[in-house]
């Protein structure tokens, strides 16, 4: 006997107030309990927006007009209320920080169980279960204010966790984990699904960590319109040619393959993991491959060195630190830290969640002010001291992106946000006027000018937020997880440009998690551990040191996973960017 359908949406279209356009426009599919849905789809196509349609913030907290239905167990979203909602519908939001409430952890957890009226004892069981999966049960008295971004967002899983509710929708929530937190979050969610009387719906851009653990996927395209429905493994296979061109997001191998097998090699089935790739490239004869097919193939382009990796002539040193240490609440989290930023490149800051990424490049860039220790940007024309300089000069020199835009976000228009920063500059308003214009029609965002900046989707207050940085020309541009929310046409674009940035002159440092857009982009990596520099040195050989990486909590990037030692090709050993893969030529 089938199960009950949990969720079904039927001819949903959501128009947002102000909007003329509905995004998503046409949603039709069901979840039934047990399944493990991936919702894919372009920037803008109205993922997020579904998601809060679920559990009935939209229409009855934020603004918006639904067309079509959305039940869920039973429940009518248009007519249920909210409260009723949240009993069935368990939501974790792509900002962790929009649903922390309370002074601590265990209290954190147990609110929304609490405000079921749930006995004391079942409260502070369901509590301690959820912290407990997502390892943070230790830490239950702590303020959430104390955790890194990758454990507010652990701790919101956890709060969603302990709700029971048979659907959990999971909006980018392995966004700001490190790779053993994405690999323990999606092991308790497993764990959850397991028993079959839950479901959960999944948005994420990272399918490298999601692939083990959904079943099916569901793909919009950029009108917000269904254009699949199927197994994962069918439809990423069968239509991942179409899925790249919309600009959704493919596991790194698969990308890898697409590319190997346009140069000539032949990869059939295209393969979706490291592993997958790696046994299909042994069984692959050199013969159907690389050199041997360019007689037949065209000729294939080699591996090419390009300016990322380009280490052997140092510029100036742009920033200087000297003995930084960093206190939060009680605890330490950067310990002595001294480390030389080289005027022109472009460096990424890696590590566990909680080594002290994010605190690292605030105290660098003037957000926080270090108890102990120096900053100075000595590639200014007169060297300043970071600390203490004031913000509209420091302004002119350093742009600073937060982990979560909506951080730094001040204006009541797309447009009034990008044109602050030349404001504060006291520009002319014509310049003011262009500037900003050719700005947003860069980043896609024009026809978004007039629109609040909170109504954007998280894509495109991402790339707002790197926008009203990058405006006012600053020679140092610092940015945490840039590619947070981004679908991959965009995510592309924008390291697009900060590697024309670069090549500009721009000093380009980012915090990511990403550890394929490290090798690909990053000509060093500073990798922190426990608030401290393990190593700070050229991005080949942090990546070569196999030991280091695992014993700082990190994982290797995809393409070395499936490429490192592969005496069948060894035209491709090695190879550990995509960039530098064989292709064709002609």
């Amino acid at each position: 006997m089938t199960a009950p359908e949990l969720v079904t949406l039927r001819d949903v279209a959501i128009t947002h107030e102000g909007s003329d356009a509905a995004s998503p426009a046409s949603v039709d599919f069901s979840i039934a309990p047990g399944d493990v849905v991936l919702l894919l789809g372009p920037s803008g196509s109205g993922k997020s927006t579904l998601t809060l349609a679920l559990n009935g913030l939209i229409p009855h907290a934020v603004p918006a007009r639904v067309d079509g239905t959305i039940t869920v167990d039973g429940l009518d979203t248009a007519t249920a209320s909210v409260a009723e909602l949240s009993t069935r519908v368990g939501m974790v939001f792509q900002d962790p920080d929009a649903q922390l409430v309370t002074g601590t952890l265990l209290d954190e957890v147990a609110f929304g169980p609490e405000n079921l009226r749930m006995p004391v004892v079942d409260v502070l069981a369901r509590a301690e279960t959820a912290l407990r999966r997502v390892g943070l049960w230790e830490r239950r008295a702590d303020n959430p204010d104390t955790l890194s971004g990758g454990g507010r967002q652990r701790l919101a899983i956890a709060c969603a966790l302990a709700m029971g509710s048979p659907l959990l929708v999971l909006d980018e929530p392995t966004a700001n984990l490190d790779p053993k937190g994405i690999e323990d979050v999606y092991a308790a969610l497993a764990d959850l699904v397991r028993a079959g009387d839950h479901a959960i719906l999944l948005v994420e851009h990272n399918l490298d960590a999601a692939l083990g653990f959904v079943d099916r996927v569901v793909v919009l395209d950029d009108t917000g319109r269904v254009i699949a429905d199927g197994p994962v493994g069918t439809v990423l296979r069968e239509r991942a040619d179409e899925l790249h061109a919309l600009g959704v997001w493919l596991p790194v191998s698969t990308l890898a393959a697409l590319q190997l097998r346009d140069a000539g090699y032949t990869l059939d089935p295209l393969p979706l993991t490291p592993r997958e790739l790696r046994a299909a490239l042994e069984r692959t004869p050199r013969a159907a491959s690389s050199a041997d097919a360019t007689a037949a193939a065209g000729a294939i382009a080699s591996p090419r060195e390009t300016a990322p990796h380009d280490t052997a002539k140092r510029q100036q040193t742009m920033l200087e630190v000297r003995g930084l240490s960093l206190r939060r609440g009680r605890s330490e989290v950067l310990h002595d830290v001294s480390l030389d930023i080289g005027a022109g490149e472009f460096v990424a800051i890696v590590g566990a969640n909680g080594a002290g990424k994010t605190s690292l490049i605030q105290a660098m860039s003037g957000v926080v002010t270090p108890p102990r220790g120096t900053v100075h940007l000595t590639g200014a024309a007169r060297p300043l001291d970071v600390a203490r300089t004031d913000s509209r000069t420091l302004s002119r020199h350093i742009g600073f992106v937060f982990q979560n835009p909506e951080h730094q976000f001040i204006a009541h228009t797309v447009f009034d946000e990008v044109a602050h920063g030349l404001r504060r500059q006291r520009l002319a308003e014509d310049d003011i006027y262009t500037r900003t214009t050719e700005l947003l029609e860069r980043f896609g965002l024009a026809d978004k000018a007039q629109q609040h900046p909170f109504l954007l989707s998280g894509g495109q207050k991402r790339r707002l937020s790197v926008g009203t940085a990058l405006v006012a020309g600053a020679p140092l541009l610092v940015l945490d997880e840039p590619t947070f929310g981004q679908d991959h046409a965009r995510a592309d674009e924008l390291l697009a440009l900060l590697d024309e940035l670069r090549a500009g002159g721009t000093t380009i440092v980012v915090v990511t998690h990403d550890m394929q857009l490290v090798t690909d982009h990053a000509q060093r990596t500073v990798v922190l551990s426990h608030g401290r520099v393990v190593t700070a040195a050229a991005t080949a050989d942090v990546f070569a040191d196999t030991a280091l990486i695992e014993g700082a909590d990190l994982r290797l990037p995809p393409l070395r996973q499936a490429l490192h030692d592969l005496p069948s090709h060894p035209e491709l050993t090695g190879i550990a960017r995509v960039a530098d893969l064989p292709r064709r030529t002609s």
